[in-house]
């Protein structure tokens, strides 16, 4: 099984060079990383290319300009990059335990994709963070989801389970299967602007016969603090999301494909 590991980001290069750096050190590695780029500046693409200098495994920047929050296109172009098996997808404010990988791996299963859970590091935590890489523990003060910070493959066993609900959707921790991602057509680029197209994303999957694994003590991630962005664009992308739900829909018209044939035609021409 060959891994893709999909990082999303936009002008936050020293946390996407903790992220990075922990990538580096997992237990096992990615087969390649993809850098899904939502028109970050040229800070970002000097930090990717500099990392790829000493990089172990292929690091590929996917880039898009810069016309607003564009998540779900920036996603989209990066799985069609991809050529793993299987796709891990985090943010870039993500950075991994050792474990991650190997978690997400370990835990894959057919007809399954899985939402990993995540500890919250404080603004003070966060501060620390970006200059010592120094990751929390239980009892490590500024941080919230503490018991995230538990990795037990005993309480792991016990404790995930099968919940087809896209409650508690978290897109900076999700891996699935490439086929799956393309049965529903990925995630759908009628969402411009925060929030809302991963619930949807999930909901088509999940009307598609593919269950959701809630993978806890396990997968574990540490999200940087950060200002929230603009709910302005909540209204709408919320008529998208009741849409699919109301409707049960599998496929979204405006999603994955027109970037898979894209990527297909310049394969066959290089």
């Amino acid at each position: 099984m060959k891994t893709s590991l999909i990082i999303t980001t936009y002008n936050w290069k020293e946390a996407l060079q903790a992220v990075l750096e922990s990538v580096k050190n997992q237990t096992r590695l990615p087969d390649e990383v993809i850098i899904a780029d939502d028109g970050s500046s040229t800070d970002t693409s000097n930090t990717i290319k500099k990392q790829k200098e000493q990089f172990p495994i292929p690091l590929i920047h996917s880039w898009q300009e810069d016309k607003g929050f564009r998540a779900a296109e920036s996603r989209n172009k990066a799985i069609a990059k991809a050529s793993g098996d299987y796709i891990i997808i985090i943010d870039g404010d993500i950075v991994l335990n050792k474990h991650f990988i190997e978690d997400h791996i370990m835990n894959s299963k057919v007809d399954y994709f899985i939402q990993g859970g995540r500890v919250s590091l404080g603004k003070r935590f966060t501060a620390q963070f970006l200059t010592k890489y120094m990751q929390p523990s239980l009892f490590s003060i500024d941080i919230k989801n503490r018991k995230n910070t538990i990795r037990s493959s005993t309480l792991s066993a016990l404790f995930s389970r099968k919940i087809n609900s896209a409650n508690s959707t978290r897109s900076c921790n999700m891996s699935f299967w490439k086929k799956d991602i393309i049965k529903v057509n990925g995630f759908n680029e009628d969402f411009v602007g925060w929030g809302r197209e991963d619930s949807e994303f999930v909901h088509r999957l999940l009307n598609s016969d593919i269950n959701r694994l809630y993978l806890k003590f396990s997968g574990i991630g540490y999200h940087l603090y950060h200002k929230e962005n603009s709910r302005g664009s909540l209204k709408i992308n919320d008529d998208i999301l009741n849409t699919t739900i109301n409707e049960n829909l599998q496929w979204c018209k405006n999603g994955l494909d027109k970037h898979l044939n894209s990527e297909n035609h310049e394969n066959s021409c290089s």
